[in-house]
């Protein structure tokens, strides 16, 4: 039974990884796959078809411009689950900022997302069985600035790893090159929250308060990182 008990109105980090630490996402396909299912997937009357019937409307193709069309064509109104703040698809795993905004809203999301993905990766890969390890984890953030600390964690610290590996330990060896990196990483919402994207999956929610301009986030994400103060929220990003 789940120890973290959801409730409105709080913000979550929530992450999981591969079985055996496998990887989730063997190609930036599955990585935009994810994504398509989080944007699906966060309405309530949302259904583990909806992929399929939009591939089969268009012969396969797939992106986040046919997304919004099917969604306008259907006219109706989306109705969110949950508010996703941010997000990262590392090769074997994921991290969340997710925001409880209806009733079991995150419990119902996860579900539908978590399902969905490993239905289709597993029939892509012709696999059997789990594809993550054990139900995913979810961390209630209680206070400000370890929320925006989770947020530099997530959008910069952990792209940031994919070309240095340590530096979530021993901290960053050349910070132009990782926020470079981070700038320019699809599957992050760092793009985003430097208003070079405008994702339809994200709602940044209380972060507009924090960060008026991109300049102020990325100062906040540049001091973080030379300070390493991100290491106060060790216990928040426990793999």
């Amino acid at each position: 039974m789940r120890k973290v008990k959801f409730v409105k109105g709080k913000i979550y980090h929530i992450f999981n990884r591969g079985v055996e630490k496998r990887n989730i996402f063997n190609n930036d396909f599955n990585k935009w796959r994810f994504l398509q299912a989080m944007f699906l997937f966060n309405d309530e009357d949302s259904s583990f078809s909806v992929l399929y019937q939009i591939e089969k409307e268009n012969k396969g193709r797939i992106n986040f411009t046919l997304l919004e069309e099917f969604i306008n064509n259907q006219r109706k109104d989306r109705k969110p689950l949950v508010r996703i703040m941010a997000d990262c698809l590392m090769p074997n795993h994921y991290h969340l900022l997710v925001e409880e905004i209806q009733e079991n809203g995150i419990s119902r999301f996860m579900h539908k997302l978590g399902t969905g993905y490993t239905n289709f990766f597993n029939k892509k890969y012709d696999r059997v069985g789990s594809l993550f390890q054990g139900p995913f984890k979810a961390i209630p953030i209680e206070d400000d600035i370890y929320l925006q600390y989770i947020l530099a964690y997530i959008n910069v610290i952990n792209p940031g790893q994919l070309i240095e590996p340590e530096l979530k330990e021993k901290g960053v060896i050349d910070i132009e090159k990782v926020m470079s990196f981070a700038k320019t990483y699809s599957f992050g919402t760092n793009p985003d929250y430097l208003n070079l994207r405008d994702s339809i999956i994200i709602d940044k929610g209380i972060f507009k308060d924090f960060f008026s301009t991109p300049d102020k986030y990325e100062s906040f994400i540049k001091d973080t990182l030379l300070s390493k103060q991100y290491n106060i929220i060790d216990h928040l990003t426990l793999e």
